[in-house]
């Protein structure tokens, strides 16, 4: 079976929205665009170089994909990121769209927790999914996501998109790998666990 791993950049206080450029994502009227974009270095670019090359096939929303189709076909063929995002496996979520025309993309039909969940099914490797923060949503709702690979970048912005919204289901998580770039973003990686185990703390539990 495929993992789905889901990669984002998040703020401090959970803000998923407009990482990467003023007009990225204006919804809501959010006014923050780029906040992620001072903390890149080459450290970072480099590690995020190695997680796409990982991936079997990209998973994104209409809105990631406008983006990502009229930028990623720009890079210069020695790109690596570039070169990668051009000629994987692309399949977008899209109530609005009916055709698409980057290359290797494919439009899923139907129910998209359905779709997704064939996806899944077909062979191995690894399905990303980049952006996309409404499809995010209903991946989570829907007990789809294998792996959380969340940058957290030490910026508040207060008000905006989260990563974690309404309808995300109770799970436990995992730990399974953390980083910290040279200009302080943390990078972790957590894995599905089961369900949430709950407890009691205070002295008269011994959990104190």
């Amino acid at each position: 079976m495929r993992k789905l791993m889901v990669t984002t950049f998040v703020s401090l206080d959970g803000v998923m929205q407009g990482p990467g450029g003023s007009d990225e994502d204006r919804d809501g009227g959010f006014e923050h665009g780029g906040w992620s974009v001072p903390h890149f270095g080459p450290d970072l670019i480099q590690r995020m170089t190695d997680l796409v090359q990982r991936a079997d096939a990209l998973l994104v929303g209409r809105k990631t994909y406008d983006i990502f189709a009229a930028t990623w076909p720009l890079a210069e063929a020695d790109d690596p990121i570039g070169s990668k995002m051009n000629s994987v496996r692309k399949y977008v979520a899209s109530r609005t769209l009916d055709t698409v025309s980057w290359q290797n993309s494919t439009l899923l039909t139907g129910d998209v927790a359905e779709a997704v969940a064939r996806l899944k099914q077909e062979g191995d490797g690894e399905i990303q999914v980049h952006g996309s923060g409404d499809l995010i949503q209903t991946l989570i709702a829907h007990d789809l996501v294998d792996e959380f690979h969340v940058l957290v970048f030490p910026v508040l912005v207060g008000s905006g998109k989260r990563l974690f919204g309404r309808g995300t289901v109770p799970a436990g998580l995992t730990l399974v790998d953390t980083a910290r770039s040279g200009s302080g973003v943390v990078i972790s990686t957590y894995a599905r666990a089961g369900k949430v185990e709950y407890g009691a703390m205070g002295p008269e539990t011994g959990n104190w």
